[in-house]
């Protein structure tokens, strides 16, 4: 029995193969949607997942202002932050922030699934969200993905 072949194969920056993806957003709900794109990201959809690199994909998520919300989250869900001084906290609902900018609603779901560290923050570089149907991404020949 060769044993060599029961070698578990950690991946690495140098044998890394990343890839572009496009996905739709057009009438996606956005959690459900969120956690897709987030799992591209991570590299969880490849058979060389390594939990500690960055193994996923680039991802270019068009049409972000066509993603909608189940219920009556559109007035009722609230994102709260707060400027740090005294008095500061702010809420906005899902309402407000798509009138603001849409791309905003869509990173925002997508960053809360990432990891809450380095590896998460250079993995929201990888995350293009655009709010048309047009991106400038043509050139790395991105692949569509449907969901």
């Amino acid at each position: 029995m060769d044993t060599l072949s029961y070698k578990t194969i950690s991946a690495n920056d140098a044998t890394v193969q990343k890839g572009w993806i496009v996905v739709d957003a057009q009438s996606q709900v956005l959690g459900r949607f969120a956690s897709e794109v987030a799992k591209i990201l991570r590299g969880k959809h490849k058979p060389n997942f390594t939990p500690h690199v960055d193994c996923g994909d680039n991802v270019i998520v068009i049409n972000a202002d066509k993603v909608r919300l189940t219920g009556r989250k559109w007035n009722e869900k609230v994102y709260v932050r707060h400027t740090g001084y005294p008095g500061g906290q702010r809420i906005a609902t899902p309402k407000m922030l798509m009138e603001k900018s849409p791309i905003i609603l869509v990173e925002k779901a997508v960053r809360g699934m990432l990891p809450k560290n380095r590896l998460g923050r250079k993995l929201y570089g990888n995350l293009h969200v655009y709010a048309g149907s047009e991106h400038p991404h043509e050139a790395q020949q991105p692949k569509e993905v449907k969901f």
